[in-house]
């Protein structure tokens, strides 16, 4: 029976030492990022990675150069690679198309490009409509935002997951052992590659940063608010109540507190899983109240006000 590791991850550099090992534990490695026309060239060295990766659009520019030059050498020691992605693929070429032009009119209603364009479209009106509330709208209007975009969200990637998840069925049953990129809260994939290849491909469930997390919190992954509201959503779409609610009202909290830049191991050993940890410690004991009571206090501010508003808010609480 082939081998498939599905390895759950997040874009940060300190987590390439971790990858660089289960990687090496594989022959072949199926990468959740859509197929480009220069990835093989750059693997081969016939064009360098800085020209590779201008042609792409990289929110986390260290950590994919980094990436690159661990899979130059990874090609080198007989690694076989795949960019498989589909959901994102079809955006890609949907963008082309109405920059040619087109319009999502032009689409079938039946077609997976219709239906990449519906979800794209529905998780970027809500994210849109919550950056304008956030700004200056009420408690109870943003913390209705986030649900929706959430919801919205969660939609999204379960679509992306049942793409991916049916791309990789013929090559999971050629190739083994298999290494599958995941990004860390994409749990529908495994739902879905369990249902399509469980009695053919002997399915593996890795946390790529565990052995960090674990003995920080308890738990395999560094999950915040916001990622447990979407997860929520992914498995149960019409959920409600007050743990819904308050959820969402810590998200609220938790990602004003949160760095959002990159951050390198020159800032001290995995800085972003520290960082996460920390601002999750923050915020999991905070009420409804504590945070419609923060809410104004922080959103408008950058990271190291609000933080500095936080610990306040907790010294008067507990005093």
């Amino acid at each position: 029976m082939n081998q498939a590791t599905i390895v759950f991850s997040s874009h940060r550099p300190e987590t390439l030492g971790f990858a660089s090992r289960a990687m090496r534990c594989h022959d072949a490695i199926f990468l959740e990022e859509p197929p480009a026309p220069q990835f093989h060239r750059m693997l081969e060295g016939d064009i360098t990675i800085e020209d590779y990766l201008l042609e792409r659009d990289f929110e986390f520019p260290e950590f994919s150069y980094k990436m690159c030059r661990l899979f130059r050498d990874l090609k080198k020691e007989g690694k076989i690679f795949y960019q498989v992605e589909p959901f994102l693929d079809i955006l890609g070429g949907i963008h082309e198309f109405f920059a040619k032009g087109g319009t999502f009119r032009d689409f079938d209603p039946h077609s997976m490009q219709f239906q990449v364009y519906m979800a794209e479209k529905r998780a970027t009106r809500e994210l849109l409509n919550y950056y304008q509330i956030v700004l200056h709208g009420s408690f109870e209007a943003t913390l209705e935002a986030v649900k929706q975009f959430a919801r919205a969200d969660a939609a999204r990637i379960v679509l992306r997951d049942k793409m991916r998840a049916k791309a990789l069925k013929p090559l999971l049953l050629a190739f083994s052992p298999a290494y599958v990129e995941a990004g860390y809260i994409h749990f529908a994939l495994w739902r879905e590659l369990k249902r399509r290849l469980s009695d053919q491909v002997c399915l593996k469930r890795v946390f790529l940063m565990a052995p960090i997390v674990k003995p920080l919190m308890g738990k395999r992954q560094a999950l915040g608010p916001g990622d447990i509201l979407t997860l929520l959503y992914i498995f149960h779409p019409n959920i409600q109540g007050k743990r819904i609610d308050l959820l969402a009202a810590r998200s609220l909290v938790f990602i004003k507190l949160l760095e959002k830049k990159e951050m390198t191991e020159g800032e001290g050993r995995y800085p972003h899983i520290r960082n996460e940890v920390e601002t999750i410690q923050k915020v999991e004991n905070l009420s409804f109240n504590d945070c419609k009571t923060l809410f104004p206090e922080i959103r408008l501010v950058k990271t190291e006000k609000a933080m500095s508003i936080m610990e306040a808010y907790i010294s008067t609480s507990t005093s």
